[in-house]
């Protein structure tokens, strides 16, 4: 059975992004359905996988990473508004594939993810 996993490393400090609100959205047309919702833990990880079983299958998905709330509980001085608050990443899923691991990895000011393994 297929799964979607994330995990999100902190380019600013060297260290995994801890403590950080994730939200996994279906788009359906201009519509999102929230899916799961997640914390991830000491290592940046979520504990189980966002998506799996009878509920992973083809569509268009949103991942919602609460990166401003993550580097205010740091105590890392941002802007207000800060440049990037809440970090959205919106890709597709091919329910063939058994394994999409989308990482994140931010700083205050940039972010980047890809296709991982």
């Amino acid at each position: 059975m297929g799964r979607l996993t994330t995990h999100v490393l902190d380019a600013a400090h060297g260290c995994p992004g801890s403590a950080i609100q994730v939200e996994l959205y279906r788009v359906e047309g201009t519509r999102l359905e929230l899916v799961a919702t997640a914390l991830t833990n000491s290592d940046g990880r979520c504990d189980a996988p966002l998506l799996q079983g009878v509920d992973y299958c083809s569509g268009v998905y949103q991942l919602q990473f609460s990166a401003g709330d993550y580097y205010r509980a740091r105590g890392v001085q941002l802007p207000e508004p800060a440049f990037l608050d809440v970090v959205v990443l919106r890709f597709g899923i091919s329910a063939e594939q058994d394994h999409y691991h989308v990482p994140l990895l931010i700083s205050p000011y940039s972010y980047s993810t890809y296709r991982g393994s």
